[in-house]
């Protein structure tokens, strides 16, 4: 039996810390990991290092972090919307211009409020039950912010003004907005929801300009990239040499995300107003989306015990877990090509419990690292007291049959060996 090097950490969990400093306050987002993990991740495993990537960076967390430590950085995610909140958190704008959008914005908005006529050239989008989440009311004036955002000719501005319009979008409408799944709220809610969609439009765009400016003062001359590609099909080699990356600061998705965190449905109305294509499909293209009839043996011991324990309980469920993994190990494949020797990955990752089962994530992790040839330096376990999770869920989906969901995250740190080459050419 190995002995694996893991332990608590209460100094990780970050209980009294703001997680909305610099550009990190710009929108919400499911299961997102917190500034302060991945600061010191980096100061601790990147002290040299010119490259950081992340392969599922959603809104840039990481990203943030490596530039205002002077670290180029490099991040990767398939949902439109966190590219486009990356992308924004990470782009700096000349204040002076962009307060001369606010200012004619908020002129704008001023003028709407006490019009009588409404009507714009501008027409709402039309997407499948657009009227089951949007008041009409609600609509229209989205309708409108949506005409003044389409006419910024200058593109970061119009990023950034996205960004606020987005949040906006999923707080007016008519989903329970402390669920990550699109669930309707009830008629009697509905029926005294009345949100004012121009101010809290504008009162984001104040929230966001003051942590642009945070950021823009703590920003370094390094850059940031960020791209659509599937790490778990391929790092595209003129985007990511091989052995150049330094340090890897990510957090995976916890599963597969019809039954785990649902990033798609978290995004789709946001995706929809704003005319990303296939944005009802997105769950399906994540990781483990596509599910396999395949029962899969992995070089993982135990992650081959806990599919035969769920595949015992429910033959269809363990698909879900096999695809996912069977994605993750591919991801894990191709991520491990691009650490330079002697580089380092660190994966913050949820233990997530299938049919009452723990599934050890943090140890699939390593042993999927090990098997590209990384050695195992240390695991840190942090209790989760800042990220939006229920408590409990429901495995079986009949009511009042309810499991615990994670408390705890797991970080995962490997290293790429120095004599990684010499055994890769062994393998």
């Amino acid at each position: 039996m190995k002995e694996i090097r893991k332990s608590f950490d209460t100094t990780w969990d970050f209980r009294e810390a703001n997680t909305k400093i610099l550009t990190h306050c710009f929108h919400s987002y499911p299961a997102m990991m917190i500034p302060q993990v991945a600061g010191r991740l980096i100061e601790k495993y990147g002290k040299k290092a010119k490259l950081l990537f992340d392969p599922f960076c959603g809104t840039g967390t990481s990203l943030v972090e490596a530039i205002i430590r002077n670290i180029n950085a490099i991040g990767t995610d398939l949902n439109p919307l966190a590219r486009l909140i990356a992308k924004a958190k990470t782009t700096p704008i000349k204040i002076q211009t962009l307060d001369l959008y606010l200012r004619d914005f908020n002129e704008y908005i001023f003028c709407h409020r006490f019009s009588t006529n409404n009507s714009r050239s501008i027409v709402s989008p039309v997407f499948k039950n657009i009227d089951y989440w949007f008041a009409t009311d609600v609509q229209e004036k989205l309708t409108i912010i949506d005409g003044y955002i389409r006419n910024i000719e200058e593109q970061d501005v119009k990023q950034f003004f996205k960004v606020a319009f987005s949040e906006t979008i999923r707080e007016v409408s008519w989903t329970r907005n402390n669920e990550f799944k699109l669930y309707r709220m009830s008629e009697r809610q509905i029926a005294v929801f009345a949100p004012d969609v121009f101010g809290l439009m504008e009162n984001k765009l104040a929230r966001n300009r003051n942590g642009l400016i945070s950021f823009m003062n703590a920003k370094t001359n390094c850059s940031t990239k960020i791209f659509d590609f599937n790490s778990v099909e391929k790092i595209p080699e003129e985007i990511i040499k091989e052995e150049s990356v330094d340090l890897v600061v990510t957090s995976p998705p916890y599963g597969d995300s019809r039954t785990t965190v649902a990033y798609g449905q978290f995004s789709r109305l946001a995706n929809q107003w704003m005319g990303y294509d296939g944005a009802s499909l997105l769950d399906n293209q994540l990781m483990g989306g596509k599910r396999t009839d395949e029962v899969k043996n992995f070089g993982s011991n135990i992650l081959n015990e806990v599919i035969q324990i769920i595949l015992d309980k429910d033959n269809k469920r363990v698909k879900d877990v096999i695809s996912f993994y069977s994605d993750y190990y591919k991801s894990i494949k191709n991520v491990s090509k691009v650490i330079r020797t002697g580089g380092f990955a660190c994966y913050v990752v949820g233990n997530r419990r299938v049919k009452g089962v723990t599934v050890p994530t943090d140890e699939i992790t390593m042993d999927f690292f090990s098997a590209n040839g990384f050695k195992h330096i240390e695991t840190i376990i942090r209790n989760i007291p800042n990220k939006r999770m229920p408590s409990k869920n429901s495995p079986s989906n009949i009511p009042g049959q309810l499991d615990k969901t994670m408390s705890n995250e797991y970080i995962v740190v490997m290293q790429k060996p120095r004599s990684w080459k010499f055994f890769g050419r062994r393998s």
